[in-house]
């Protein structure tokens, strides 16, 4: 079981990453309209130097990376991935994609962007995946992901399938890799954080009209300075609020106690609000 991996943009030096480094910040942080953008850049980039040649006739089944409750950024590249390659696909004879998710069962506060390959490994194999095998019986997967840095994610990937014993046609497919192995792999924090300097930073975005709440967001605010982060929520609509208090408690962030105070802060701001139109 070889995978064919495909991606759209080859990072070999920290200058120059083939797209720019704010669009990704802000992509990671929940803007929708660049999420967009990157995939149907993505769409467009694998149907040119693959489908192109080699059509997919049997069913395909689109899977973005694994998430327990809330989607990571990936998810909001993968809905717009879809609706591209759909778009060809019908057009030359194919079938318009499936979708499924693989589900994870460990949430965790580390910044996984700023660790070494070996750290990455060692966290993320506490980890596991789990699919549903019938669902993909017969057909081709493409799996998504925004970036492909050490391959752990990949291995996880790949351990899953020898598990579940698949033998699809399985595709990987990222928006961007690191091809240079002498460059860190927290260049991946570089770019997430290109844009994003502190929890105000993410004012812009929020209020933007395009965005989607995801896991690193979510993490984010929950991890900022109680100081600032009371000024942030004294900025937001009460429907922001309850949809972020709820995104944590289905992601069991309230049991990690680095994201406690924050919680409680959240909970009693929701309920004096409650109060008060009572």
């Amino acid at each position: 079981m070889i995978p064919y991996n495909f991606s759209l943009h080859k990072i070999d030096n920290t200058v120059d990453f083939g797209f720019s480094a704010d669009d990704y910040s802000r992509f990671k942080f929940g803007d929708d309209l660049v999420a967009r953008s990157f995939g149907k850049d993505l769409a467009d980039g694998f149907i040119r130097y693959y489908l192109a040649d080699n059509l997919i006739t049997d069913q395909i089944v689109v899977i973005s990376s694994p998430y327990s409750f809330i989607p990571t950024a990936t998810f909001a590249m993968k809905n717009h991935f879809v609706c591209q390659l759909n778009r060809w696909l019908v057009e030359n004879g194919g079938l318009a994609v499936q979708e499924t998710k693989v589900h994870r069962t460990i949430t965790y506060k580390e910044d996984y962007g700023e660790l070494s390959a070996e750290e990455r490994l060692s966290l993320i194999g506490n980890d596991s995946f789990h699919i549903d095998k019938d669902f993909l019986t017969g057909k081709t997967l493409l799996f998504l992901d925004d970036i492909r840095i050490t391959g752990s994610h990949e291995r996880m990937i790949l351990k899953m399938a020898r598990e579940y014993g698949l033998k699809n046609e399985m595709h990987m497919l990222y928006f961007a890799e690191l091809v240079n192995k002498n460059i860190h792999p927290n260049v991946e924090n570089f770019l997430n954080y290109h844009q994003v300097k502190s929890i105000f930073d993410l004012e812009d975005i929020i209020d933007g009209g395009n965005f989607m709440f995801n896991t690193r967001i979510v993490k984010y605010i929950l991890n900022t300075t109680s100081s600032s982060f009371t000024i942030f929520l004294e900025r937001r609509s009460i429907d922001f609020i309850n949809q972020l208090y709820d995104l944590s408690l289905g992601n069991n962030y309230h049991t990690i106690e680095a994201y406690s105070k924050n919680l409680h802060l959240i909970k009693d701001y929701i309920k004096n609000n409650n109060y008060k139109l009572i």
